[in-house]
């Protein structure tokens, strides 16, 4: 037995692993897309040219199986159509949740890195449909004669899973895990990731193998704190997000604030403080402006099968957490320009939640390039951002008055840069260990999906708690 990383080895994009079974034959756990620094740097030829040097496959698949993703974020299913264009054909394994929000994200990554040919697309994901094979959390299912795979709730983002997959029969069998990405406990909406239960290699992210998350029983009220303060400014806060998952996590902390504010107001319990407007939750209007958020938004709506219990008892309590009545969808690219020139010249207090979450392309670019040099605006990062991502340049160089560039142009930083903790959708250190722990017992784990440093810190956390574990870095094989 024996998996090769063809990607988040050394980084923390572009997840692809080739889990080798007994027959000689292989399967592909998920086919991620390469992002910031993690790309190729060679800036020779067009665009498009760029795009596909660094996405395009750089190992053979006339052996692979099938593919097993684990969920539908970019960074986990982008290469999928550098690997129909390779002639990959077979089936594809995930969870219900996933198929159903796959073609979405798909059709997305097409128009950006490839074409935006409707019959392509369209044929594209009239083939990808044909090959889609959606199964239930918790059910096995036979992918070949020694390969048994059933997926477990990782709590990530909805449909997202890891992967238990039984390799060989009888006394040599072995289980290996793949974690994809392992969600936060009490995160919104979601279920917790579930326990695991043994294994014998479990190949484990470690995007926060060496820290830990601020606290998340108090992240709303900061949330809360910073836009209230963010408001003084009189500019708009932008909230970059991607859009699965965070975008969904804000709106229903979002409706919670404001609901939680209208029921003091109700029972005259809101005082005066040292804001210039005490009273911003009357009318501040939440915009969601990303055809993708609005499209995944709507889809999260329709599967509440899957939110946790919580989430359920606010439907029953006639609220609405992802459409409430100060929230805005933005549809058309006109009136997307229209809001952009006029928060520019206005300064309107409003909250802008928009793609991509590590600023490296959508609609959010076009608020930055417009507002971050106005000293009145605000802008709130709630998730990682990657080395070589214009969000982490923002991040790092912001709040030092720096600048950007974005899309070859310099950008100066006048705006306020916040950085908001416990907003992570990826488990920290000490719930990724909490996840080994709950096994019955794991011998081997193999560290990808984290910066080599982080890995190396986090191998040597695991060593000292764990000291029978075996432990490996991919970013040092």
């Amino acid at each position: 037995m024996e998996v090769i990383h063809h990607g988040a080895a050394q980084g923390v994009t572009g997840s692809c692993h080739e889990l080798k079974l007994p027959s000689g034959r292989s399967v592909l756990v998920d086919i991620g897309l390469f992002q910031g620094a993690e790309t190729s740097s060679d800036t020779t030829g067009s665009t498009a040219e760029r795009e596909t040097a660094q996405q395009s496959l750089d190992f053979p698949i006339d052996h692979i199986e099938a593919l097993i993703l684990t969920h539908c974020h970019i960074d986990h299913v982008g290469r999928l159509p550098w690997l129909l264009i390779a002639g990959f054909r077979g089936p594809i394994y995930c969870t219900r949740a996933t198929a159903h929000l796959l073609p979405m994200v798909i059709e997305d990554a097409l128009k950006v890195g490839m074409t935006r040919n409707a019959s392509l697309i369209n044929a594209v994901l009239k083939l990808l449909d044909g090959m889609l094979r959606p199964i239930r959390y918790n059910d096995w299912v036979d992918i070949a004669t020694d390969l048994h795979v059933r997926f477990r709730q990782a709590g990530h983002i909805l449909g997202s899973s890891y992967v238990e997959c039984d390799v060989g029969a009888g006394d040599s069998m072995q289980r290996v895990v793949f974690s994809g990405d392992l969600g936060c406990k009490n995160s919104p909406l979601l279920p917790d990731p579930e326990p695991l239960e043994y294994a014998d290699l479990l190949v484990l992210e470690s995007t926060y193998g060496n820290r830990n998350h601020e606290n998340r029983a108090e992240r709303q009220s900061r949330l809360q704190r910073v836009i209230e303060h963010c408001v003084v400014d009189r500019g708009a806060v932008l909230i970059p997000a991607f859009s699965i998952g965070r975008t969904q996590e804000l709106l229903y902390e979002l409706e919670d604030i404001i609901h939680q504010y209208r029921l003091t107001a109700s029972a005259g319990e809101v005082t005066d403080s040292a804001l210039s407007n005490p009273h911003i939750w009357d009318d501040i209007v939440v915009i969601v402006d990303s055809p993708m958020a609005a499209q995944f938004t709507r889809q999260y709506r329709q599967m509440k099968e899957l939110w946790d219990e919580e989430a359920r008892e606010r439907l029953a309590d006639d609220r609405h957490p992802l459409n409430f009545g100060r929230l805005h969808v933005v549809d058309t690219h006109q009136e997307h320009e229209r809001l952009v020139n006029f928060l520019r010249s206005s300064g309107e207090p409003c909250i802008v939640i928009a793609a991509s979450g590590m600023c490296t392309g959508g609609r959010m670019v076009n608020y930055l390039r417009a507002l971050l040099p106005d000293p009145r605006t605000d802008v709130l990062f709630v998730g990682f951002q990657a080395r070589g991502t214009p969000g982490h340049d923002i991040q790092r160089y912001g709040p030092r008055g720096g600048y950007v560039m974005l899309d070859g142009q310099r950008i100066d930083i006048k705006a306020q840069v916040y950085t908001l903790g416990g907003y992570s959708a990826h488990a920290d250190q000490g719930e990724l260990m909490e996840f080994i722990g709950s096994a019955a017992y794991v011998s081997h784990v193999r560290l990808v999906h984290g910066d080599p440093q982080v890995q190396r810190e986090f191998a040597d956390v695991l060593h000292g708690h764990f000291p029978t574990l075996s432990v490996s870095c991919a970013a040092d094989l």
